[in-house]
């Protein structure tokens, strides 16, 4: 590569530019690879994390189905109990 040329329009980047500016670029796309791998494994960590609190919640939905049945239950006896006292008269 020769000297620039003379031509006072015209713009001259030396090789030594060119290869910072590579250099530069590299390292911008180095941190934006580490910055995307970070990235993925957070949201595998949330998928994990998800798939946890939907089997506790559905667990937690098994567990509770008993609760209107037995406040169902109690309130039949209680009227089956009033009415039988109120006929017992």
């Amino acid at each position: 590569m020769g000297a620039p040329a003379s031509d006072p329009a015209g713009v001259y980047i030396s090789s030594a530019q060119m290869y910072q500016e590579l250099r530069s670029l590299s390292d911008g796309l180095t941190r934006v690879e580490t910055k995307l791998d970070s990235i993925g494994q957070g949201l595998h960590d949330l998928d994990k994390d998800v798939a946890d609190h939907e089997t506790r919640i559905r667990t937690l939905e098994k567990a509770r189905w008993p609760l209107p049945t037995i406040g169902v239950l109690a309130g039949v006896a209680g009227a089956a109990t009033g009415a039988m006292a109120l006929f017992a008269r």
